[in-house]
């Protein structure tokens, strides 16, 4: 296979191990009993992005080239989330939290670092390969998201929205991928001596903050980082709650919500191709203004629509999704590989995935699940949606204020490329 062709089965398979479980988690854990824990397991994917892919990007960086140590990450997840799906099949309804989570947290501390990993993986191939980052990496990333689709279709098809098996599912494709892991181009370590301490253990990455214009890109991914784990969280339960209601409980998105939810990632497809365009005529502030902006969309067309007579606004917020995420997610990390020093590659995108997916996203799936436990608490029927609605409306009126603040604060000059 050729580069590119590689890299793209490795954007597939690094994304199917996520979509196996990520939009239909919380119909599980509603079926178990746990729907007031759901905000803390989508919180755990924010915890350890706090520190984990930091960590394993600064022994990418000086020690374990990223390949290497992309294959043991996903190695590990594997084992855990396997370990998760075959104690749920076990035990059933009688499934104790303390030791589900307990699993789940481990396999998702090994797996939120491969985002970054992989990031590192494919920029360094294109670069040496003396390809443009900017042109060559949406297309290939494009298969990540098809990848997703793909294995939510399945978790769907094959009736694992609300069972163990989306665990066991996501698994056997982790081992798969650690394997295929090894086969990657290799990245070099940089052990060169007569360094600080600092830099040998990759922490240099952090004097990005002393520039102004990183610290307000950091710190606005953060906010906005808040809203990236909320749709994942709820959407499905959200969705499945209209069954209750009789006007509803036949219609296509009630039954398969997983299907209806990945109209977002299909748009994803489409809008990635967007990035390298408006990146080069608009700049990372205008993309990530329009990112927040489509964020309002997204939670606001979920608190007016239903499944029914209202569905065109649902399938109105799966399309804006695509631009409110790849103009956020894969444009910041194009960014981020743009504007700091190739040595700290693997340290950086781990800092970006620390601010986004580690403190923006744990504050945001606690928040939200507070909101939620705060106003769902009707009996289901007509009333529940009602409550659901104020939820959603509170979550875009927060990213409308994310993306006002943004607007006035960050600077940054863009000279426009043909």
């Amino acid at each position: 296979m050729n580069l590119k062709t590689r890299l793209i089965v490795m954007n597939f398979l690094q994304f199917a191990v996520w979509g196996a479980y990520l939009t239909s988690m919380g119909s599980y854990l509603v079926t178990i009993g746990m729907a007031q824990q759901i905000g803390l397991f989508y919180a755990m994917q924010g915890i350890v992005s706090l520190f984990m892919p930091a960590l394993l990007g600064i022994v990418a960086d000086r020690w374990i080239p990223a390949q290497k140590m992309l294959s043991l990450s996903h190695l590990l997840s594997a084992l855990f989330m396997g370990s998760a799906g075959l104690y749920g099949m076990m035990q059933g309804a009688d499934v104790q939290f303390h030791i589900l989570f307990t699993l789940y947290a481990c396999a998702v501390g090994f797996y939120m670092p491969t985002l970054a990993l992989s990031n590192s993986v494919a920029y360094n191939a294109l670069e040496r390969a003396g390809l443009d980052t900017i042109k060559a990496f949406p297309p290939i990333r494009i298969f990540g998201t098809i990848g997703f689709i793909c294995s939510m279709w399945v978790t769907d098809l094959m009736g694992w929205q609300a069972n163990y098996s989306q665990f066991i599912s996501c698994a056997v494709i982790g081992i798969l991928f650690s394997g295929y892991a090894l086969t990657l181009p290799a990245c070099p370590v940089n052990s060169e001596k007569g360094k600080s301490l600092s830099e040998a253990l990759g922490l240099k990455a952090f004097s990005l903050f002393k520039q102004r214009k990183m610290a307000l890109f950091f710190l606005f991914s953060m906010l906005l980082g808040v809203s990236l784990q909320i749709t994942n969280g709820f959407a499905n339960p959200f969705i499945s709650s209209f069954g209750s209601i009789a006007e509803y409980a036949d219609t296509f998105g009630v039954k398969h919500a997983n299907i209806l939810i990945s109209l977002s990632q299909i748009s994803e497809t489409l809008c990635i191709l967007l990035i390298p365009f408006f990146l080069k005529r608009f700049g990372i502030k205008q993309v990530m203004l329009i990112a927040m902006l489509a964020w309002v969309l997204r939670f606001g067309l979920f608190g007016t629509g239903n499944p029914g007579s209202g569905v065109w606004m649902f399938i109105l917020s799966m399309i804006v999704y695509g631009v409110a995420f790849d103009f956020f997610n894969v444009s910041g990390s194009l960014f981020v590989d743009k504007e700091v020093n190739k040595e700290i590659r693997s340290s950086a995108q781990g800092l970006f995935v620390f601010m986004t997916n580690g403190l923006g996203a744990t504050i945001g799936t606690l928040s939200a699940q507070a909101v939620v436990n705060h106003f769902v608490v009707a009996p289901a029927g007509l009333e529940q949606t009602t409550q659901w609605q104020t939820c959603w409306l509170i979550f875009a009126s927060y990213a409308l204020v994310v993306a006002v603040l943004f607007a006035l604060f960050f600077r940054y000059k863009h000279v426009p490329q043909s």
